[in-house]
């Protein structure tokens, strides 16, 4: 704001007094009236009462003002806090889950046993699992009355589970081997078992595609389906693609399922992502949906990931679905989805998307002409992230035509991280605001160059 300019609000202020005290001494038997002005775009604006109770000054707007952005932004950092503790549980539970499966590999039962009892007390969607897993990891240890105990817990806690299969396979397993010692042989006859089925699938898949989904019906352990479900990936026939389709589908229970739209993605031709697609469409699983996003990156659909992109109402989705575009490159489509959104959440994934794919042209266009502060400081930091060789000038130059402070600011900082000591010195120099020439300096005092070590002489003799 040039000197000697006042800015809009004491404007209003005079304004208002003016046209009270104007009403107050031409209306004092009414009691008080309505006085009328035009704001800047010409639309009739209620200033002020004629009445002293009903006065209000600039400070009083700006209060009410204020405390609405006050009252606003608490609001949204209670519901940002609550829905990062449930993503922080969900963590937790993903991260004991992974901690018992490992467990299992290396057949370390007891382990399994205490990782998948902790995962199955979080909130989460692991928790049926869990407690499956426990009671396969009891079951492997001779403990049958426990398993079966935790399976009823399973049957109780979750009558609508889609591990309620595995779990009845693996009930008659336990019931059937009551009382007879636990046998260590029995997980290498399994792989046995696959390596057969693997050999039989090169000479004869009609005869081995059978014994294939029995093996993954049954209550084997999890990497011996995964690898079973590898071997029906890699066989193009049409029976293959079906079985894989149901399991996709959600036919058996959820590992396999996130597994096989793994392999759908990765393996899979056209019908494969329509499979893919058509199960998107149809789940409301956001877990499910974002295997499919990523497996649509993977296969190199950007039609479909744009597709998600403009119209999933999840905004956790959508954001998962830009930032696969990003990953696959795709900068034409960002660029397109970042004109024509109104979103400045998804806005933001968008960018992040764009450093992504490292597309600096894009993000120098942004930090140029984007209108929000906000979206302009985004794409300034990021590329800082890109290196000083590729983005260095192209941040002098928006210093020099940005006048806001925060943009500057995150310029210098960006400018920094890049160890870029003689753009922020000459900023130093020229820097009339003291705040941002105080950042500038401060900034060449963490930094151990020549440059910086020079300017702090300078500053000191002068």
């Amino acid at each position: 704001m040039k000197e000697g300019m006042r800015p809009y609000w004491v404007l209003l202020a005079l304004l208002i007094s003016a046209v009270s005290a104007s009403a107050r001494q031409t209306t004092t038997a009414v009691g008080r009236d309505l006085a009328l002005a035009r704001d800047q775009t010409g639309a009739p604006v209620v200033l002020a009462s004629a009445g002293p109770e009903w006065e209000l000054d600039a400070e009083d707007f700006r209060s009410r003002d204020e405390e609405a952005q006050d009252s606003e932004q608490e609001r949204k950092d209670q519901e940002q806090e609550a829905r990062d503790r449930v993503q922080e549980q969900k963590d937790r539970q993903n991260e004991l889950y992974q901690d018992g499966a490992e467990a299992l590999d290396e057949h370390h039962w007891e382990r399994a046993i205490e990782r998948f009892n902790a995962a199955g007390k979080q909130l989460g969607a692991r928790a049926d699992g869990a407690l499956y897993w426990k009671a396969y990891a009891q079951n492997k240890l001779g403990r049958r009355p426990d398993a079966l105990a935790t399976l009823a817990e399973l049957y109780k806690s979750y009558p609508r589970s889609r591990w309620l299969n595995d779990a009845k396979a693996l009930e008659v397993e336990v019931r059937q081997s009551t009382g007879q010692p636990v046998k260590p042989e029995e997980e290498s006859n399994e792989n046995l078992k696959l390596i057969a089925i693997n050999s039989l699938m090169s000479s004869d898949p009609e005869r081995a595609l059978p014994l294939l989904q029995k093996f993954l019906e049954g209550s084997q352990p999890l990497k011996l389906k995964e690898r079973a479900l590898f071997v029906l990936s890699q066989n193009g026939s049409a029976r293959s693609r079906e079985i894989l389709g149901q399991i996709a589908r959600g036919k058996s229970n959820p590992d396999l399922q996130r597994k096989a739209l793994e392999y759908l993605g990765l393996f899979g031709g056209k019908e494969s992502r329509q499979t893919l697609a058509d199960i998107y469409a149809s789940s409301s699983d956001a877990d499910v949906k974002r295997t499919i996003l990523h497996s649509f990156m993977v296969g190199g659909d950007r039609d479909r990931l744009l597709a998600a992109a403009k119209s999933e109402k999840d905004p956790d989705l959508r954001a998962d679905a830009i930032h696969q575009l990003g990953v696959l490159g795709a900068q034409n489509e960002l660029w397109e989805l970042y004109q024509k959104e109104s979103s400045l959440e998804i806005k933001h994934a968008i960018l992040q998307a764009m450093f992504v794919g490292g597309n600096a042209e894009r993000l120098g266009e942004v930090a140029r002409t984007e209108k929000n502060t906000e979206l302009r400081a985004q794409a300034v930091r990021n590329l800082g992230l890109m290196g000083g060789e590729r983005t260095g000038e192209t941040l002098v130059s928006i210093y020099s035509t940005d006048k806001d402070s925060t943009v500057r600011r995150a310029i210098i900082n960006a400018l920094f991280l890049q160890g870029n000591a003689q753009a922020i010195i000459n900023i130093a120099r020229k820097e009339s605001d003291p705040e941002l020439k105080r950042d500038a300096v401060q900034k060449l005092s963490l930094m151990n160059s020549k440059e910086s070590t020079d300017f702090m002489m300078e500053l000191l003799n002068k």
